[in-house]
């Protein structure tokens, strides 16, 4: 049974809308929400893959209901008490808190601009050997789980699992998030985008010639 946020391919959850990609945002507190999750991730009390993985881990029932950027908020709730940044009481402001020695990690106006120029890349040296090539056949391991961590993050959709495709790009080697998001330490290893004919991905799909392309780490392939 898939997880509640890997909902690609899935039926039941309605069309597909396409939205007006010129409106950035949709609500007044739609950036401040987005400011928030950066400035706070730039406490350095957790990574990009373990928030994902924060937001994965909501309950059904608000997952399902919150829009985007409620799923955000809720993941930082999470975060923010889990890490000691501040108490749920805190959070609730059911307390007076008190200043933190993390203040002095606080992102100020004028850093903005560079923190978003520079981003998080993540590719990073390995001893780990790419063992495949472009134009490679290989097939995605069948069930689209973490096999480190029982539950654990993992960027394998499920609608892709035991699919066959081939690898269209190396992109180096890049931190595995399967490990990145449990505290179990970058982990990198190569990482390919492997592209899919719409047919090995869904039984009947809407256009047969369609192609899926997916980034996907080494371990996560088997040759074909």
């Amino acid at each position: 049974m898939s997880r509640i946020h890997d909902m690609g391919g899935r039926f039941g959850d309605g069309p597909v809308v396409p939205e007006d990609e010129s409106v950035k945002f949709h609500a007044d507190w739609h950036p401040r929400a987005l400011a928030l999750v950066l400035a706070s991730g730039s406490l350095g009390k957790w990574n990009i893959d373990v928030s994902r993985h924060a937001r994965e881990c909501l309950a059904p029932k608000d997952y399902t209901a919150f829009s985007y950027y409620e799923k955000w908020m809720g993941g930082l709730a999470t975060l923010l008490v889990d890490t000691g940044v501040v108490s749920r009481d805190e959070l609730a402001g059911k307390s007076q808190g008190e200043i933190s020695e993390l203040a002095v990690k606080k992102l100020s106006a004028d850093q903005v601009a560079g923190v978003l120029a520079r981003g998080g890349p993540a590719d990073r040296p390995s001893a780990v050997t790419p063992v495949f090539a472009v134009g490679d056949a290989v097939v995605t391991r069948a069930i689209a789980e973490n096999t480190m961590v029982k539950g654990g993050h993992t960027r394998l959709p499920s609608y892709a699992a035991g699919a066959k495709g081939t690898i269209l790009r190396y992109h180096g080697t890049h931190v595995l998030p399967d490990s990145n998001a449990h505290g179990l330490g970058e982990a990198p290893e190569p990482l390919y985008a492997v592209v899919f004919a719409a047919d090995q991905l869904w039984q009947h799909p809407e256009h047969a010639g369609d192609e899926v392309v997916l980034d996907l780490w080494q371990s996560y392939l088997v040759p074909a």
